[in-house]
């Protein structure tokens, strides 16, 4: 579950949500918010709670800057508008930092990798469906390339590094993943984790995959624009916010102040 720490100003509502979203498997929602209570005070005991409620960022994941794809990716002719879908772990996060990216018009969190039957938040959190959180990128590639678009995640936004999991989230739903939409951004996908491995960028080998695309399934309403609505969230302060400011200060020319929106 990417809310990890429950133990904020907001997330009350968002514990609202998940309990009372349906029916099925009451016990076990009851059981998660217990978990969650019960982690959120501990992290509070231990000064987390004090430091999040002071809008404190910070995080264990540091950024790693890397070097761009190789070769010239020049954009078709014509074209302002292309889709990218990318997974690096929780996607409020992920969503949030790519919202803060010039050229990038729509960014929307969703499920990618398996069947629309489990596309639902709760079958994904059992991590057995297929499906990884991730995210759908609209952009404009006059504006900022998909090479680019991949530098950042590489990054900023997630370790690559970590094998299913990211910081707290544990869960094949938390890999490293990379759905090309087509053969050039297939191979520009490739080719880019094949560059970073030899150069050893990260000091050890990256976990990222690169996998068939199956199609894209938004995720629920009360997940999107999730971290511009709850900033002072303890998961959005410890784990996200040190993201979109390692944005801001690794590609200053990229970075946006205002972010995109997806609109309800």
């Amino acid at each position: 579950m990417c809310a990890l720490f429950t133990a904020g100003r907001n997330s009350t509502n968002l514990k609202r949500i998940v309990i009372m979203d349906s029916k099925p498997q009451k016990t076990r929602r009851r059981l998660l918010h217990a978990k969650w209570l019960a982690t959120g005070f501990i992290a509070c005991v231990l000064g987390v709670g004090l430091l999040c409620n002071q809008g404190v960022a910070f995080s264990t994941e540091k950024a790693v800057v890397v070097p761009p794809p190789t070769g010239e990716e020049q954009a078709p002719a014509g074209e302002h508008s292309a889709t990218a879908v990318l997974a690096g772990g929780c996607f409020w996060g992920v969503q949030g930092v790519f919202q803060h990216v010039r050229g990038v018009t729509n960014v929307v969190s969703g499920y990618t990798g398996g069947s629309r039957a489990t596309a639902q938040y709760e079958r994904v959190s059992e991590g057995d469906t297929g499906h990884a959180e991730s995210v759908q990128i609209t952009y404009d590639p006059t504006q900022v390339s998909y090479g680019r678009l991949l530098q950042i995640f590489f990054s900023v936004v997630h370790d690559p590094t970590e094998l299913n999991r990211q910081g707290p989230d544990t869960g094949t739903q938390y890999r490293s993943a990379v759905f090309p939409l087509n053969d050039a951004q297939r191979k520009i996908a490739t080719d880019y984790v094949g560059q970073l491995d030899r150069a050893k960028v990260f000091g050890r080998a990256l976990a990222t995959r690169v996998e068939p695309y199956k199609g894209f399934y938004p995720a629920e309403t009360y997940h999107q624009n999730f971290l511009t609505l709850h900033p002072d969230h303890p998961y959005i302060v410890v784990n996200d916010l040190p993201k979109v400011d390692n944005l801001k200060r690794l590609f200053p020319a990229l970075y946006r102040a205002q972010p995109v929106l997806v609109k309800g």
